[in-house]
């Protein structure tokens, strides 16, 4: 039996506090996610690994679905 893929939903994720101050391991999550600029906004295909990315940063980051 195939897998249901989630590939076809998209999550927005937007940079709104700046990872200045914070440990070097969620400095480089914010990086990984391509986020660059504050307010800079990335479109990403849902999955497993991107929801525990954007879990580990969520104080910094703003998600729509």
């Amino acid at each position: 039996m195939p897998k249901k893929e989630t590939g076809d939903k998209v999550i927005r994720v937007t940079l709104v506090r700046s990872p200045i101050g914070y440990t070097k391991d969620q400095k480089a999550t914010v990086l990984a996610l391509g986020l660059r600029r504050m307010h800079q906004t990335i479109e990403h295909k849902d999955n497993p690994a991107l929801r525990g990315m954007i879990k580990k940063v969520i104080h910094l980051v703003q998600v729509e679905e």
